[in-house]
């Protein structure tokens, strides 16, 4: 992350092809954030969509002046999305969501209070509104997932609803397939992470941009390159506190 940290909180959205939810979402999110009183910028970051979604982000950065729009040349996939985000990010705490209005931006004040004592929160999906074949392929990767990882107590890694603070990022090992792990990659740092339940809508328009396939075959080797992770990694709090 490259960006100084300006505003206390931003909402990253990584977005791909969802010209019929950025508008919506940038209005909930406003109506979620704004009681808080906190300096907040919206940061969508589109890979390369296809469709209008652009136009619709412009329209929606018209009528909310906290909305950013960083825009890939061509489509990179969500883990780039989402360094992307993470790099041109100004806030202090960063929370980051799908764009697709199943996560439900009523949580953001949730998260960002269990965010105390903690340094990532990740979110397991209350209910999901999903179809059976998604629900259980969900749960049979998240169970190989963790015994393959070996010490990952992350029930839900599919659910890229988090909050983080933005000093856990410093070193951040960018990938395909990061967004994933991330929550895993920063405990094995030495960083706090935990976890709560939030909201999980149906989808109203648009499509789910990964399949069954995409999970299972790259789920399976990103788990064992986890493994190897986890015996190389370097903790980012090394530092004895007050060095002068």
């Amino acid at each position: 992350m490259t960006a100084a940290a300006t505003v206390d909180l931003s909402v990253v959205l990584p977005c791909f092809n969802e010209e019929g939810c950025v508008e919506a979402l940038a209005d909930e999110i406003v109506a979620s954030v704004k009681p808080l009183g906190l300096d907040y910028e919206i940061l969508y970051v589109d890979d390369g969509s296809t469709d209008g979604t652009v136009a619709a982000l412009l329209r929606a950065r018209s009528r909310h002046p906290e909305v950013r729009i960083v825009r890939h040349a061509t489509n990179r996939g969500q883990s780039a999305a989402m360094a992307t985000g993470f790099e041109r990010a100004r806030g202090s705490v960063l929370v980051v969501m799908d764009s697709d209005l199943q996560s439900d931006p009523a949580d953001i004040p949730r998260l960002i209070e269990a965010l105390r004592g903690h340094d990532c929160v990740a979110t397991k999906r209350l209910r999901r509104q999903d179809d059976w074949v998604n629900r259980v392929a969900s749960r049979l990767a998240n169970a190989f997932r963790n015994a393959v990882t070996g010490e990952d107590r992350i029930s839900d890694a599919g659910c890229a609803y988090r909050a983080i603070r933005r000093e856990a990022l410093r070193e951040l090992f960018v990938w395909n397939g990061m967004h994933r792990f991330l929550p895993t990659m920063l405990r094995l740092q030495g960083f706090r992470v935990t976890e709560i339940e939030v909201n999980h809508r149906p989808r109203t328009t648009g499509r789910s941009k990964y399949g069954i396939r995409d999970r299972l075959w790259r789920g399976i080797a990103d788990c064992f390159a986890m493994r190897w992770y986890r015996k190389r990694v370097i903790p980012a709090q090394r530092v004895e506190p007050g060095e002068s």
